[in-house]
C-alpha cells in the first residue's frame, strides 16, 4: 500500500503511544480513521487531533480482547465508513512477575489483549480487507518477541505468538495470491504509557522510579515509531524494527541463536543488581 489517502484505517490501542502517533501520521497523509481504545476519552483526544487536520475520524471504545466487542466494532466500522483497507493492532499491556510468581488472572488478561486482540482484529477484519483489493495488516509485537526476558514470560508468550501467527499470515496471504500485504513490528523501548498501566511493577519497587528509569532507557518516540511502521506499510516489509535495541536484540539472537538465554543469565543478574541499589526492584533473581 503506497498511497493512504481515503483509505479506511483501523488503529486498536489508538488513544496513546505508538497507536495515537499512527493514527495523527496517518491523518496528515489523507487517511480516514476508525480509533479503538478501551479509555473512550483517550479515543476521543486522539480522534479530535486528527479531526484538526482534516482527517475524517471516529473514536470509539472496545476491549480488543472481547471477541463479541470487536464483531461490534468491525460492523459499525463498515456501517460508518463503508470500508476497511487496514487495521493496526496495536492494543497492548505489560505484566512483570516471574512464573513462579505470577497469578492465573493477570496471565490471562495479558493474553487477552495482547495475542487474542491481534487474532480478533486480523481475523474478524481480514476478508474485508481481502475484498478492498489492496489491504494490509500491522501487527505490533516487540522486542520480547524476538528474545525472551526473565520476569516477562507472559508478555514473551504474547508477543513471540503474535510473531509467529502474523509470519504464517504472510506466507498465506502470499501462497493464496490475495490481495493484503502484512507486516510485523518489533519495538524496542518506546517511550509510551505502556510501563505505568502495567500490573506488577509495584511489586518489583518503586512504581514512579521504574517508570521514570523506562523514560530514560526508552531509546524511541512514538512519532519515531509511527514513522517506521508507515515506511515499512510502504514498503511492504514483512519485519519492522524500530529502535537501535530491536536491531541489538536482532543481531543477538540470529548471531548466537538460543545461547542468548545462558548469556542472558549473568547480565540480568547484574541489572537487577543495579536496580536493587536504586531503589527499582526489590527482590532477587
Amino acid at each position: 500500500m503506497k498511497d493512504f489517502r481515503d483509505r479506511v484505517v483501523s488503529v486498536t490501542g489508538g488513544g496513546s503511544g505508538i497507536g495515537r502517533a499512527v493514527a495523527i501520521r496517518l491523518a496528515g497523509d489523507g487517511a480516514r480513521l476508525a480509533i479503538a481504545d478501551i479509555d473512550a476519552e483517550r479515543a476521543q483526544e486522539t480522534a479530535t487531533v486528527c479531526n484538526s487536520l482534516g482527517a475524517e475520524c471516529r473514536p470509539y471504545e472496545l476491549d480488543v480482547a472481547n471477541r463479541h466487542a470487536f464483531q461490534d466494532y468491525r460492523n459499525r466500522v463498515l456501517a460508518d465508513f463503508g470500508s476497511i483497507s487496514m487495521v493496526v493492532n496495536n492494543a497492548g499491556v505489560a505484566l512483570g512477575a516471574d512464573v513462579v510468581d505470577m497469578e492465573w488472572i493477570d496471565f490471562e488478561w495479558l493474553m487477552g489483549i495482547n495475542f487474542w486482540g491481534v487474532v480478533n482484529g486480523t481475523k474478524l477484519f481480514l476478508p474485508d480487507l481481502i475484498d478492498s483489493g489492496d489491504g494490509h495488516v500491522v501487527n505490533v509485537s516487540s522486542v520480547f518477541g524476538l528474545m525472551a526476558i526473565p520476569s516477562q514470560s507472559a508478555y514473551n508468550a504474547s508477543k513471540f505468538a503474535v510473531r509467529g501467527f502474523t509470519e504464517a499470515l504472510r506466507q498465506e496471504m502470499r501462497i493464496n495470491r490475495l490481495p493484503v500485504g502484512v507486516t510485523c513490528v518489533h519495538p524496542g523501548g518506546v517511550r509510551t504509557n505502556i510501563v505505568r498501566d502495567a500490573r506488577g511493577v509495584g511489586t518489583m519497587g518503586d512504581q514512579k522510579k521504574i517508570v521514570a528509569g523506562f523514560d530514560r532507557i526508552a531509546l524511541t518516540t512514538p512519532d519515531g515509531a509511527a514513522d517506521s511502521i508507515i515506511k515499512g506499510v510502504r514498503r511492504n516489509k514483512p519485519r519492522v524494527l524500530i529502535g537501535p535495541d530491536a536491531l541489538g536484540f536482532d543481531v543477538i539472537t540470529r548471531a548466537v541463536g538460543p545461547r542468548y538465554q545462558d548469556l542472558n543469565a549473568p547480565l540480568a543478574r547484574l541489572g537487577f543488581a543495579i536496580g536493587r541499589r536504586y531503589g527499582l526492584v526489590n527482590y532477587n533473581i
